[in-house]
């Protein structure tokens, strides 16, 4: 712990802090900052008015994971047949699945503890924090002053104006991940990765699903890709209907009815609710800090500056993409324009992202739609699951790699669907990030047999023509001619 942050750390209630930086929000983005500044020898004030470790840890992205992996053994247990296993209806413990989710939230807590970052020369506040002026927050009994600000509050579930669902009974991801029995019909509304990874969990921990969806289920990924995972979704027995808009909302506990816009209505004993996000801006009293904002989040610029100079927002609050990875990108831009006054920007085409259902989606870069509204001239290359060998020896055959390239190879985007795509992806996403070339993808050596063959068979696909071309052939045909 350097002096400097002991400064901070010592100050006595009731009296003003001065930091070189101030953190509203533990979550990942501002634990991410708090803790890269801290190692800097900068004083850190980091707020926190609820739980440390924020939405992924407590609400998101690790607790539905865990839900999930617990559903992912249920169901391999059932299906085991293609490997000469008898199957056998598991006995699910609901309470010990709620323990297990509990208990991976309780072993990565400790990364995110008050302790950890009190070690690290922090001053946390556990208390909400709003701006009084433009270079002053307020948080508990505390007033902080500091060089820089950084606001990291992510973001709530949106609840949307359904008329009777304010009288209903229903879970959001804020409460999912506190039931421990059974749910013996869980009606999800919303069909994005949430709702669709809440729908495959629940089926195979032995709920019966309804997905209602007002849209396209998973709208904003490849409709080549996300077939595959709605026509698996549905063969395991989830009703997912899309276009289907919720008109009105009845019931309690055990007995819920949604109508629908069509006419038709579907009745549940439980309800979820996954229709989006909203961004936690609006206790922050943004106005006395001169920092502009609206509906989608605060306004900052490639930098990820607000309004107010002194001010930076990363992660769900500051619109755009929604994930935790996006919030830990923000904070290194933070770092470097804060710390180092480097000129670090946003490029949002870089950034990947996955939806966890089985089979995995992910994506990178542009999808074939969105490089053909741009008229840009590309090539498309494939190669399919069933054509890989160690996919073959583990039955997950359903799924391929799609591949957009310019027609001078560099990779443009890559979209996976499959065993392990969130792991694949992660090759197509260093590409696009450093501008590879499809031959760049053919030049490393895949140990065999593992899944990430696909990878570099369909970057292969690229020189596909080239056994036909007549001019590689003449080449050929008189380099022979030297023996």
């Amino acid at each position: 712990m350097t002096s400097a942050s002991k400064d901070v750390a010592t100050v006595p209630r009731n009296e003003t802090l001065d930091a070189d930086l101030c953190v509203i929000g533990a979550g990942s983005g501002g634990l991410s900052v708090a803790a890269a500044a801290a190692a800097f020898g900068q004083k850190v004030v980091l707020i926190e008015k609820h739980l440390m470790g924020g939405d992924c840890l407590n609400y998101g992205c690790v607790p539905s994971k865990a839900l999930l992996a617990a559903g992912k053994r249920a169901h391999a247990m059932r299906t085991p047949q293609a490997f000469g296993i008898q199957g056998v209806e598991p006995a699910i413990d609901y309470a010990a699945v709620n323990a297990h989710v509990k208990g991976v939230i309780a072993a990565i807590a400790p990364n995110d503890s008050v302790e950890r970052f009190t070690g690290l020369g922090v001053h946390v506040i556990q208390a909400a924090g709003r701006f009084r002026d433009p270079r002053t927050v307020e948080a508990g009994e505390y007033q902080i002053t500091a060089r820089r600000f950084v606001i990291a509050t992510g973001s709530s579930p949106m609840v949307p104006p359904i008329p009777g669902l304010d009288g209903v009974p229903y879970y959001t991801n804020e409460t999912i991940f506190d039931n421990g029995q059974k749910i013996d019909h869980l009606i999800i509304i919303g069909g994005g990765p949430i709702g669709l990874e809440m729908a495959q969990a629940h089926r195979r921990l032995g709920s019966r699903v309804t997905v209602l969806e007002g849209a396209k289920a998973l709208a904003k990924d490849d409709p080549e890709l996300t077939t595959v995972v709605l026509s698996q979704l549905r063969a395991e027995g989830i009703d997912i209907r899309e276009g289907a808009l919720a008109e009105r909302v009845e019931g309690s506990i055990g007995r819920i009815r949604v109508h629908l816009k069509s006419g038709d209505a579907v009745d549940g004993t439980h309800l979820l609710i996954a229709a989006g996000r909203k961004p936690n801006s609006g206790d922050l009293n943004l106005e006395a800090a001169r920092i502009k904002h609206d509906k989608r989040g605060i306004t900052v610029d490639k930098g990820l500056r607000t309004s107010n100079r002194r001010v930076f927002a990363i992660g769900d609050v500051a619109g755009g993409l929604q994930f935790t990875h996006v919030a830990n990108y923000h904070a290194g831009i933070v770092i470097r324009r804060a710390l180092f006054r480097l000129p670090a920007t946003v490029n949002t085409a870089i950034v990947p992202w996955v939806t966890f259902t089985e089979p995995e989606l992910a994506h990178v870069g542009l999808t074939e739609d969105q490089a053909r509204e741009k008229k840009m001239a590309i090539n498309v290359l494939r190669w399919p699951y069933h054509e890989n060998d160690r996919a073959q020896a583990e039955h997950v055959t359903e799924g391929h790699v799609k591949v957009v390239t310019a027609k001078n190879g560099k990779i443009l985007g890559a979209t996976i669907v499959g065993e392990h795509a969130g792991e694949l992806i992660q090759t197509w996403a260093l590409a696009v990030s450093q501008g590879l070339k499809a031959k760049a993808m053919t030049e490393w050596i895949a140990p065999y047999p593992t899944l990430g063959e696909v990878n570099k068979r369909a970057a292969i696909r690229f020189f596909a023509s080239a056994p036909s071309n007549p001019w590689v052939r003449r080449v050929i045909g008189f380099l022979a001619k030297f023996g």
